[in-house]
């Protein structure tokens, strides 16, 4: 989906901007590549630079102003610049950038999954900006937030939610300013020990987080309370032959044995193997959720097809509807990534 718009801060005449993605879906930490294609208006123009900026609609939640949603940009990066552009002429600038690793996926075997990134293009000239251009960015798993997932829907879980939320998960390394949430409900072998797990995906560069949370349900003299573990696994998994479905169900398993909110953190290495397990807690984001949350993929997860088909008409209107309203005034230039090349 691209949406060619008049710079209206340039005024009538002014030039055009049309930004255009490779074909394919990126992956976090992975590169994105395109070429930006320039109109000269009915003038000459000074171009001080082009630059793009990655864009996220999340959910906020405020004490007192309730729930609502955002634009929020997490990474910029300045792809062109300096060069005039004559009346009516036509160019075009290339660039390759890299994606954070925190990036959320978008997709799942080709399905949405309901989370909302584009790519925004803002153009500068003679000291005039306009973000002329936005485009869906399309993100697949890495192999191993892949394997978690179909692990997942192969135990029997099932897709309740998929979304962004705006804060940050306390005790871990988390870079943006958000997180990815995915809610699911329990298979019969675990219905009556939780209501739902929350799952998180924190990547950094070779290696992936995942975090689970667990709503635990009361008993008749007890209260329901949360349990987190967090496991770590190589991006392309655990070297040699591994049983997915049964590494994930050891961590669902702890998880859900586990009687207060702490969790353990196994490192699943080359040498370590399965277990070391280490005493830690991680502090709530601050939405009200905790730490279940879902940096990537989620949805699809599980699905094998099970992806609302408002999914689609929940994209179109975000970028029909793109405004720069953020979170807070003036998120855009404070959370942005610096990120420039």
């Amino acid at each position: 989906m691209v949406f060619k718009r008049l710079l209206g801060s340039l005024g009538v005449g002014g030039p055009t901007v049309d930004t255009v993605l490779d074909p394919g879906a990126a992956r976090p930490g992975g590169l994105l590549s395109g070429r930006v294609h320039l109109v000269g208006g009915t003038a000459d123009h000074d171009v001080e630079h082009v630059a793009l900026e990655l864009v996220a609609r999340v959910e906020t939640e405020h004490e007192e102003h309730g729930d609502g949603e955002g634009v929020v940009v997490f990474d910029r990066h300045v792809v062109g610049g300096s060069f005039r552009l004559a009346a009516g002429a036509e160019t075009s600038v290339p660039f390759t950038v890299a994606l954070p690793w925190e990036t959320p996926v978008t997709e799942l075997y080709g399905q949405p999954l309901g989370i909302v990134l584009g790519v925004r293009t803002e153009l500068a000239v003679a000291g005039a900006r306009d973000k002329g251009d936005l485009d869906q960015l399309t993100v697949a798993p890495l192999p191993a937030q892949e394997a978690v997932l179909e692990a997942l829907g192969q135990l029997g879980f099932g897709f309740r939610s998929a979304d962004l939320e705006y804060g940050r998960i306390g005790g871990t390394g988390q870079q943006l300013p958000f997180y990815q949430e995915i809610e699911l409900t329990p298979p019969p072998a675990y219905a009556h020990q939780v209501n739902e797990i929350e799952l998180t995906f924190l990547a950094v560069p070779g290696a992936l987080e995942v975090v689970l949370e667990a709503d635990k349900r009361g008993g008749p003299f007890s209260a329901g309370h949360d349990a987190l573990s967090r496991f770590t696994v190589p991006h392309e998994g655990p070297s040699g032959p591994q049983d997915w479905n049964a590494l994930v169900d050891g961590w669902i398993q702890e998880l859900v044995e586990h009687r207060a909110s702490y969790g353990s953190h196994a490192v699943y290495g080359h040498e370590a193997g399965y277990g070391g397990h280490e005493p830690g807690h991680c502090g709530g984001s601050g939405s009200g959720i905790g730490v279940g949350t879902a940096v990537l993929a989620g949805a699809g997860v599980i699905a094998g097809g099970i992806v609302a088909a408002e999914v689609v008409d929940e994209v179109g209107d975000f970028f029909e509807d793109d405004s720069d309203d953020d979170p807070d005034d003036g998120s855009a230039e404070e959370f942005g990534g610096d990120g420039e090349d």
